[in-house]
Parts: C-alpha cells; sequence; structure tokens
C-alpha cells in the first residue's frame, strides 16, 4: 500500500468517524451522565466492534479475490455505487445541529457494552467497511497492509470519539464541532464520490 493510498484510507475514515449518528449519541450519553472516564470506555468498546467488522471484511475480501474474483470484481463496482450515493448525500445534508442527549446514570460496564454493542450492531458499518475496503482490495496486499486497512479504521474510530469524549468538559468546543457537521458532511461527499468515480473510470 503506498502512502497516498493509505492517506485516502485515512481521510474517509476520519470522516465517516466524524459523521454524526447513534455511536456519537451513546459517547455523549455516557460522557455528559457519568463523566470523561464512560466517555472514553465507550470509545475504546466502540472501537473494538469497529476493529471486528473491519477484519471480518478483510477477511472475507480475501476470500473473494483468490476464489471468486469476478463476484470480487461485481463487489468492488457495488461499493464504488454505494460510496457515490453516501457521498450524494453528505453533499445534500445540511448537518444534524445539536445532539440532545437524556442523561442517564450507568456503571462503567455498561459503557462498555454500549459502546461496543452500537457497533457491532450497526450494519451501516458493515456495509462502510465493505464499501471502502474493496476499493483498496488486491490480490497483492500482503498482510501488512491488510493490518494496516484494519488498525487505521480502529485507531481513527477510538481516537475521535475519546476527543469527543475530552472536549465535553469544555462545552463551547463540542458547540464548535456541532456547528460544523454540514461542512464535515460536504468534505466527506466530495471524497466519497472522488473514490467512488476512480473505481468506476479505471
Amino acid at each position: 500500500m503506498t502512502l497516498a493510498t493509505w492517506f485516502s484510507l485515512l481521510a474517509i475514515c476520519c470522516l465517516g468517524a466524524m459523521s454524526p449518528g447513534p455511536s456519537l449519541a451513546v459517547v455523549l450519553r455516557h460522557t455528559i451522565s457519568n463523566g470523561r472516564a464512560h466517555g472514553m470506555v465507550t470509545a475504546i468498546s466502540h472501537a473494538a466492534g469497529v476493529a471486528i467488522w473491519a477484519l471480518l471484511t478483510v477477511w472475507g475480501l480475501a476470500v473473494l479475490v483468490v476464489e471468486w474474483p469476478l463476484v470480487y470484481q461485481l463487489l468492488t463496482y457495488a461499493g464504488a455505487l454505494y460510496l457515490m450515493w453516501m457521498g450524494i448525500k453528505a453533499l445534500r445534508s445540511k448537518g444534524a445541529g445539536p445532539m440532545h442527549v437524556e442523561p442517564v446514570k450507568a456503571p462503567i460496564s455498561e459503557a462498555a457494552r454500549d459502546g461496543l454493542m452500537v457497533s457491532l450492531l450497526n450494519p451501516k458499518l458493515a456495509f462502510f467497511f465493505i464499501a471502502l475496503f474493496s476499493q483498496f482490495f488486491s490480490a497483492e496486499l500482503v498482510l501488512a497492509d491488510k493490518l494496516i486497512m484494519m488498525g487505521t479504521a480502529s485507531v481513527i474510530d477510538a481516537g475521535w470519539y475519546m476527543i469527543v469524549a475530552l472536549a465535553l468538559s469544555h462545552s463551547q468546543v463540542l458547540e464548535k464541532l456541532q456547528s460544523k457537521s454540514a461542512t464535515i458532511d460536504k468534505i466527506s461527499g466530495v471524497i466519497l464520490l472522488g473514490l467512488a468515480m476512480r473505481v468506476l473510470t479505471l
């Protein structure tokens, strides 16, 4: 995997993690309700779920490349179309705006469970990784490349949500991030469309 390819993967993983959704809501709830430690644990356990999805995706794509190359090729194009749809949706987004979260007191084990389950039970993560990784996958990829793909996704996910948990101690920071959600969506849309077009025009 070249450095330029890795930067493309890194950028989409960053923007994917930063997009508001149920994962962010869970991290916010546990951080606001129970403190920074709960938020950090939620972030780390969520990243563990992301790592599991990434592992399953890489393993599945590796089997397809060797055993069913035609199916893999079709999946690559389907993934590109899915990324294009996500890009158009992101470009049309007006941003999520401020998120209102109900505070709920809970033990730290519940924070870990919620973080893990919200990622494992999110089917969009599976589609996202299949669509994303299929654009970078090839028969020439070595184990190190696959580990880099998995590691990038999980480390970025953990890092972003840990930053969110830390930022909650400064409410102005969180409000500023939320106010920029529309801009984040627009940037994400452009990158997703660019990646999809690169595959479809090869």
